[in-house]
């Protein structure tokens, strides 16, 4: 009878926690759960339940992977700057933003991330405030050039994106793009329609916005594709909605899920594939203005607004067709 090492090559690897980043097929064992593990590709889509935040709310930033996510401010009673960490199970309080505010953008890491732009209660209200996180604490480091909030971001720390968004209430809807190289922004080619409250990710030359609102416009909220240098509009998701959540490779790769058309709040999960939306399998409640972080084959919803609170702390990770899946050996 062969045995394991004879087929892989190694023995089965005892660890501490799981490995970061196993191959498919991979087997180990896990010394402090004591149990034998193995990685497999999924051949579904479909939403699990993840562990809740220590603080609901909506209008948070968030950024990330499934399984290493960070979600910061957010609206509560009232607004907040606390942010959580999460490893793939549970959510942990770690140092607080400097400005609390809601209707964030951000972009980056759970190491290494901006957090950029927002909604406050004091005067000036809208803020160009940005903050940068090295995985202890926030930074303030050089304002966006025009202060808005809830629009859409993309990238890294060090080359991110940040497109749309309200520049006061009321209005004006903006149409703004900038681009972030760590250290300064620098205005690029304006988006065709501004709006807030969208959804989008991917990265500083190959990006994706979808939904938002603009009240002051009969245009459908559209979907725009960006190629490092302008805005494409393209296919309009199958259900026109503000306030989706957004997961992206890039702008040919993309998940949007959630969102509302008030007062009517969806579960609608939609893939892109650089062509088309394909509607796929909801989220287990609907909600709108939620923190997102992920690709679109491996994504996380973290809190936002719900048909039953304003102020939700419940997480959802999605695992795509073909996406990687740690599966626990039983005795059954």
């Amino acid at each position: 009878m062969a045995e394991y090492k004879g087929i892989h090559g190694t023995k089965i690897q005892n660890y501490t926690t799981d490995p970061d980043n196993p191959i498919t097929g991979q087997v180990w064992y896990n010394e402090t759960s004591q149990t034998m593990k193995f990685q497999y590709p999924t051949t579904i889509n479909a939403w699990s339940t993840g562990g809740n935040t220590n603080t609901g709310r909506q209008e948070a930033g968030g950024n990330g992977t499934q399984t290493a996510a960070l979600v910061y401010g957010g609206r509560t009673a009232p607004q907040t700057g606390v942010t959580e960490s999460y490893n793939g199970s549970a959510w942990t309080e770690v140092n607080d933003l400097n400005t609390g505010r809601s209707g964030i953008t951000g972009f980056g890491t759970q190491t290494a991330a901006i957090g950029a732009g927002g909604y406050q209660l004091s005067p000036p209200y809208t803020t160009a405030v940005v903050e940068s996180w090295n995985g202890t604490s926030w930074t303030e480091t050089t304002d966006i050039g025009t202060a808005r909030y809830l629009g859409g971001g993309a990238g890294t720390q060090t080359a991110g994106l940040f497109a749309t968004g309200r520049a006061g209430i009321p209005g004006p809807f903006s149409t703004a793009t900038e681009s972030w190289n760590g250290s300064a922004w620098t205005e690029l080619n304006d988006v065709n329609t501004g709006r807030f409250r969208v959804g989008g990710d991917g990265t500083q030359t190959s990006a994706i916005i979808f939904g938002g609102a603009n009240p002051t416009t009969t245009t459908p909220s559209p979907v725009e594709t960006w190629n490092g240098t302008s805005w494409t509009e393209t296919t309009d998701l199958n259900t026109t909605r503000q306030g989706a959540g957004g997961a992206a490779t890039d702008n040919t790769a993309a998940l949007a899920f959630g969102g509302s058309a008030p007062p009517t709040r969806y579960a609608n999960t939609e893939l892109w594939n650089g062509t088309s939306w394909t509607e796929t399998t909801d989220l287990n409640t609907a909600k709108n203005v939620m923190a997102a972080a992920g690709t679109e084959g491996s994504a996380l919803s973290a809190t936002g607004a719900n048909p039953s609170t304003s102020y939700s702390n419940t997480t959802e990770e999605w695992t795509g067709a073909g996406s990687p899946l740690i599966q626990t050996f039983t005795d059954s």
